[in-house]
């Protein structure tokens, strides 16, 4: 009858309210982040009350720390790593390699700790910011309709220290046991040239206990739908080349001046900036990482309008591939500075010299591993770094390192305004690094390892 009937719709939707009011209060108790209450979302995992991904929600939460350069709050971040080893279940040390500069790591001892381990590296610390060219505040997190989080460290490289953590979470959750130790390395001062963090920390005897075979570090988003991995970097060149000259009264055309010596030398940088950048632009096959950039930064000398300067300095910035003979290329600068007259003399900021790469070969037991992503549907685009992170630090002692950060259908926005990454391009990123890191432990042992 119509009343059994409405009877019976009556008594569904009450054990469908007692039901969900279950889910809901199991939720709560079992929910780990901050006291928060949960609720179960339609897959069966745990979402925040606005529908949000945990893992979203504890991207965001760190992006909200200012590690941010002049004065990074390093303590805020070391304080949110030591609740994150507590909830993955994982020991951590702390090495304070300079005055207030500490490296932080997390082990998961692998099922056969002799061998060579896996690191997974990223730095706490992020790029200033100008307030006044972003849409929101820069360590708001801020989330838009479209799910884009807006805040500096979302691209470089916060996301992929939670990628991390998450996809260890993830492995253990599933009970998962990795036959190599893997270590979560967090350093600090990478954006100011990693100086005090990883250049010092690679000779520290801590590194060399940590027995390191392979190591990831941060890469670049990709505005396609391809994934970049990068397999060296440039060498940065910081240069600045003394102009003197005869001084005199700006009234006069005084002979042998240091603006005519800093043209010349300008010009001939510059002409070679020209030169190749027309190679970037013209050859289909190069990325930027495969050309030398030249650019010139800063310009210094005189003192009035009227007063012929006795020195002018240039400086500037040059990144050069693995590619480039350095020893050639330095002299060829020799000969600029000898060209553009007497006593003109440059001195180096910074100079790298190192040049090690990681093999791509097809036999590499490392690379294989990593090519198992591009077999699961995931098409990798391999490159040289076209700018400097602390793998090249890493590679300097010898050990093979990639540069991948999981952001395809990504504009690239590292130190840019607006810097900003979708929260499903994070979430998959998590799902890359759970295979990956499965895999990468999963590298049978080498003859030098047997």
């Amino acid at each position: 009858s119509v009343v059994n009937l409405i009877s019976e719709v009556c008594l569904f939707f009450w054990v469908s309210v007692c039901f969900s009011m279950h889910l809901t209060q199991t939720a709560i108790q079992l929910s780990p982040y901050s006291g928060e209450k949960a609720t179960f979302s339609v897959g069966g995992g745990q979402s925040s009350p606005e529908g949000e991904d945990p893992s979203v929600s504890l991207f965001r939460e760190y992006l909200r720390l200012k590690t941010v350069h002049p004065d990074p709050d390093y303590d805020a971040a070391l304080r949110f790593l030591d609740r994150m080893a507590e909830e993955l279940g994982l020991p951590i040390k702390k090495i304070e390699v300079c005055p207030g500069r500490v490296v932080a790591i997390m082990t998961w001892e692998g099922t056969n700790p002799s061998l060579k381990s896996i690191l997974l590296n990223s730095h706490t610390d992020v790029v200033p910011v100008f307030q006044e060219h972003w849409k929101y505040d820069a360590f708001s997190a801020f989330k838009d309709a479209e799910g884009n989080i807006y805040a500096r460290g979302s691209q470089d490289m916060k996301c992929v220290t939670i990628q991390y953590i998450q996809a260890i979470r993830r492995l253990k959750a599933e009970g998962r046991k990795l036959m190599r130790t893997v270590h979560l390395m967090f350093v600090p001062d990478e954006e100011v040239g990693g100086h005090k963090g990883m250049e010092t920390f690679v000779k520290h005897p801590e590194f060399q206990k940590l027995n390191i075979g392979f190591a990831l570090d941060e890469g670049l988003a990709n505005p396609g739908e391809a994934f970049t991995v990068f397999y060296g970097e440039r060498n940065p060149w910081w240069i600045t080349v003394h102009c003197p000259g005869s001084p005199g009264h700006g009234s006069r055309f005084v002979e042998n001046t240091a603006a005519e010596k800093l043209r010349h030398v300008m010009n001939s940088f510059l002409d070679f900036r020209e030169k190749e950048k027309h190679r970037l632009n013209t050859s289909e096959c190069f990325t930027l990482g495969d050309v030398t950039t030249v650019n010139m930064t800063m310009v210094k000398g005189g003192v009035a309008y009227n007063v012929i300067p006795a020195e002018m300095d240039v400086s500037f910035d040059l990144r050069i591939p693995p590619t480039v003979n350095l020893q050639e290329f330095e002299r060829q600068i020799k000969q600029w500075c000898k060209e553009a007259g007497e006593d003109v003399t440059y001195e180096f900021a910074q100079k790298h010299m190192n040049q090690n790469v990681t093999s791509t070969e097809e036999n590499d037991p490392w690379w294989i591993a990593l090519y198992y992503l591009h077999c699961r549907n995931l098409t990798l685009e391999k490159e040289i770094f076209p700018a400097a992170t602390d793998s090249r630090f890493i590679r300097a002692v010898g050990i093979p390192a990639i540069g991948f950060s999981p952001m395809n259908r990504t504009p690239i926005l590292l130190h840019d305004h607006n810097e900003f990454l979708n929260e499903q391009v994070f979430l998959k990123g998590i799902s890359v690094f759970e295979r990956l890191i499965s895999a990468l432990a999963s590298v049978p042992a080498c003859p030098a390892e047997a």
